[in-house]
């Protein structure tokens, strides 16, 4: 399970985001919406460690995670995507996956032994790489260099990247972002395929209402950085509060 515990930041005399408490429990999929400058990204930046908070805390599996850094959150079991692609572009599309799987394995890689031993793990990374690439669609394309593909490979490939890591908790900020009408299902697909794993816990930003009916199983709205919002996508969505967030039907009150 990921809480957090009124979580805030400050830029200043600005409160981006303030006071957000939640829980997030393994198999289900919350999406995270409200309108531009809402707090949505920042709330994530402070949950995977991007930014650090001004106050608050994080926890996982009941273990705090607000002093750790970034890296050692995704080691910890959070696995993030971004709005933009965070991808080695000059090595190739396997090497890419490699190298993620490689960092959440313990072997040869890591010890330094003979050659046989080496060379014994690296197959075996390669082989769980492959697997990976399989498991996206993506095997023809595992010699090509990543700066060669098309915007839509590439977050294809930031999902297998997450998936190599095997986190406990997928957080996807606008994974459709920049993506043509074709290139968006493809995306949407993984992330149907991470949803039948139970023991996942999946965050979603998205502007896509569409997006989040079809895939949420509840909705959290942020307005003004605050939590104003949080229930099943059906009743949130015909709820006042949203309306005024995105429509500005009726004055909302936190």
């Amino acid at each position: 399970m990921l809480e957090t515990q009124n979580l805030t930041v400050r830029f200043g005399g600005h409160v981006a985001v303030n006071s957000v408490s939640c829980r997030f429990e393994p198999g289900t999929l919350t999406a995270i919406v409200g309108p531009n400058g809402a707090g949505k990204t920042t709330y994530f930046n402070l949950i995977s460690g991007q930014l650090p908070a001004s106050a608050g805390a994080v926890h996982l599996k009941g273990r705090e995670l607000t002093d750790l850094s970034a890296s050692a959150r995704t080691r910890a079991g959070l696995g993030r995507a971004f709005q933009l692609t965070n991808l080695f572009p000059n090595l190739s599309v396997l090497e890419n996956v490699r190298l993620a799987v490689q960092a959440t394995k313990e072997g040869a890689h890591r010890r330094g032994l003979n050659l046989w031993s080496i060379w014994s793990d690296h197959t075996q990374l390669t082989n769980r790489a492959l697997e990976i690439l399989y498991s996206v669609s993506m095997t023809a394309q595992q010699d090509a260099p990543v700066a060669s593909l098309p915007h839509g490979d590439q977050r294809k490939l930031e999902v297998a990247l997450l998936m190599a890591l095997e986190p406990a908790v997928y957080m996807f900020d606008e994974p459709t972002a920049g993506m043509s009408h074709d290139e968006a299902p493809v995306i949407l697909d993984l992330i149907r395929q991470l949803k039948k794993d139970k023991t996942k816990t999946i965050l979603l930003v998205e502007h896509k209402m569409d997006v989040v009916r079809e895939l949420a199983d509840r909705i959290i709205v942020l307005h003004n950085g605050e939590l104003v919002a949080d229930g099943e996508p059906g009743e949130v969505m015909a709820s006042s509060i949203v309306q005024e967030a995105y429509m500005g039907k009726a004055k909302v009150a936190a």
